[in-house]
């Protein structure tokens, strides 16, 4: 699993960014379902295969971050 922080603080504005980024640049990644919590926490989940990628804005932790079973490192190179 890798773990990526983008930001140190919930923003759904970068949380919005960092959605389209992966949509933009890795190819034949699959939206699934988008996930609000009752604190307004967001978790956008996709797929790239049969790989897990999700990207969290969470107001409990405080942050933006990805959790993801691929390296995210190549595509944004």
């Amino acid at each position: 699993m890798y773990n990526y922080n983008i930001c140190t603080e919930a923003d759904k504005n970068i949380f919005s960014k960092q959605c389209k980024a992966l949509e933009k640049h890795i190819p034949a990644i699959t939206k699934k379902e988008k996930i609000t919590d009752v604190d307004g926490s967001e978790t956008q989940i996709y797929t790239v295969g049969d790989k897990k990628i999700t990207v969290h804005n969470s107001f409990y932790i405080d942050a933006v971050y990805i959790e993801s079973e691929i390296k995210l490192e190549p595509y944004f190179n």
